[in-house]
């Protein structure tokens, strides 16, 4: 039987090579849990080893339940009747499996049910099930709303909601969007007040939310009145069943497992979660970047699904003679294909751990100063754990999510005309990718994200130590390629800075952030090349190609090619 974890040997490979010692440690605390739960781990190896397990698990079913169901999931969508949604049939029996399989609760602590299981093997989790069907990710990947009320809640609110979301027996939705606040959060309108009996209650309506029909919904709103800005806004829950409306469902381009909706609020009940004020500054903005990392995960799967559908479709299907794989430009695609892929995968599980790291770090200074114990050590690293997640999240979802759409389109054109018709699978997955550089935050979003760590050059000390070691062969030559590249990137950051005006910086944002990840990038595939072989040739293909990006972004910026940028509006009429 197909498993998409165990046959996926790039995703292995990576999972042999985690170095989550220090995560685990901090989320077993001491490895106590044992003392308490059966199935907690005794020491690391032990957690690795449940942690097989679990990828395994998901690997089946998402290869042999969710994945040949896929087609009809698309073909049938959600359905809305008379104020209420129903999934698609193969969606249903894909949720039933994984509530079977207990996976619904995969980061939560044990104590609320969950599996107590880091976000990097949660994200490989995700990239499995968005290659089986990207919009059941959707659902799963969701769990994101559990973890905000476990970080930010009360415990009366963690045994409320948390088992509910471990078991299965509630999905979640995060209300931000509404007609007039679309990525512009502080635009928000709903109201959130306070009836006599000091009851929260929400009113307004909400748009594109997706899985709003859930269950628990996490709700940002307007609590303090007379406010316009982000600092007026909390962070509610509330039940899906207490005078919330469904008031419609999109009709989208893809994606069509997963149900978008517009909900209105009707005074519902609600419970504020963290401070007020706090919504979106602090909550949302935690939530939004743990949705981004998912989002990443999703372009992931679905980048790999169109891989293969390409790669076999290339080897079956007979022109001039022979097949098409044979031809050098089709395989020459392929390639390139294949080389995206696993350097998207090394870059996502690269921000992953860093997000792991300071997930962890966060908890433990917690713990540290409730104890009245020194933690100045860990406030340190908690730090640049934080800074350097910052930058890698968004990071990952604008690389992974812009070369899912290339990866689908070239996986069509590989495909030629069959590959436009409904009948294959190609042409789903080019609708599904396009909507993962657009929602939880657009790649230009991503951008003005990145950025502030792009300027300040935050893995400036790390590249300058790697580039002092010697490589050996052919690594050595694509070492002085990385050399090089940095050497263009600290040119052109030189040349934006010295400008000191904000249009300088924002109009080069797009290329520094590109270059800045091209040199990342390369320096984890030099990693990995030193201990396999194999990688050498994704290195050097992802290498060269990655200078001669770089070389071209160079010269956009020092040629201020987007200096016209402030004559916009007498251009573009």
């Amino acid at each position: 039987m197909a498993n998409y974890f165990t046959d996926n040997t790039d995703l292995l490979f990576h999972f042999n090579r985690l170095k989550l010692e220090d995560v685990v440690e901090m989320a077993e605390h001491g490895y106590t849990e044992a003392k308490e739960y059966d199935f907690a781990p005794v020491d690391y190896q032990d957690a690795i080893d449940n942690y097989r397990k679990v990828l395994e698990i998901v690997g089946d079913i998402t290869a042999n339940v969710v994945a040949p169901q896929a087609a009809a999931v698309d073909e049938e969508g959600s359905h809305f009747a008379e104020g209420k949604v129903a999934y698609a049939k193969g969606i249903q029996e894909a949720l039933e499996q994984l509530t079977k399989a207990e996976l619904m609760g995969f980061t939560l602590p044990r104590r609320y049910g969950g599996l107590n299981i880091p976000t990097t093997l949660y994200t490989m989790a995700i990239e499995m099930v968005s290659r089986a069907e990207a919009s059941l990710m959707n659902l799963f990947g969701l769990q994101d709303i559990a973890e905000t009320i476990n970080k930010y809640g009360t415990e009366e609110q963690r045994q409320e909601f948390l088992p509910q979301f471990a078991s299965g027996e509630a999905t979640g939705a995060m209300a931000l969007t509404e007609p007039d606040a679309g990525s512009d959060l502080q635009a928000v309108n709903m109201t959130a007040y306070q009836d006599e009996s000091g009851q929260w209650r929400l009113k307004g309506v909400k748009r594109f939310i997706t899985n709003g029909n859930a269950q628990i919904i996490l709700v940002l709103a307007r609590s303090e009145p007379g406010t316009k800005d982000g600092r007026g806004l909390s962070l509610f829950a509330c039940y899906g069943k207490d005078k919330v409306v469904v008031r419609r469902i999109e009709n989208k381009l893809g994606i069509h497992g997963s149900p978008t909706c517009e909900l209105q609020f009707n005074d519902t009940p609600a419970q504020l979660i963290g401070k007020r004020k706090f919504g979106l500054i602090k909550y949302v903005m935690d939530m939004m970047n743990g949705a981004r990392l998912g989002v990443a995960g999703q372009a992931l799967g679905i980048s790999q699904a169109a891989y293969e559908e390409a790669l076999r479709y290339a080897k079956a299907r007979e022109q001039f003679g022979k097949s098409i794989f044979e031809i050098p430009v089709v395989a020459n695609m392929l390639v390139d294909m294949r080389v995206t892929l696993e350097s998207d995968r090394s870059l996502l599980y690269a921000a992953c751990h860093w997000v792991d790291l300071r997930n962890k770090l966060e908890e433990r200074v917690e713990e540290l100063k409730a104890q009245k114990q020194d933690f100045s050590a860990e406030s340190a690293r908690l730090k640049e754990a934080s800074r350097v997640a910052a930058l890698l999240t968004p990071m990952a979802k604008y690389v992974l999510s812009e070369n899912a759409n290339k990866i689908t389109y070239d996986s069509l054109q590989v495909h030629g005309g069959t590959g436009y018709m409904r009948e294959f699978n190609v042409e789903r997955l080019a609708r599904d990718a396009r909507i993962t550089n657009i929602y939880e935050g657009t790649s230009q979003l991503q951008i003005v994200a990145a950025i502030g760590g792009v300027l300040n050059d935050i893995f400036g000390q790390d590249f300058a130590a790697r580039e002092q070691k010697e490589a050996a062969g052919s690594l050595g030559r694509l070492a002085d390629e990385l050399k090089e590249m940095r050497e263009r990137f600290l040119d052109a950051l030189k040349f934006v800075t010295d400008k000191t005006d904000k249009h300088s910086q924002g109009v080069s944002a797009k290329e520094l952030v590109e270059m800045y990840s091209y040199i990342y990038t390369g320096w984890l595939l030099m990693d990995e090349a030193e201990v396999d072989s194999r990688k050498v040739f994704i290195a050097r293909r992802y290498i060269l190609s990655a200078a001669a990006k770089t070389r071209r972004n160079w010269e956009i910026i020092k040629k201020d090619l987007y200096s016209d940028l402030l004559h916009a509006e007498d251009i573009l009429i």
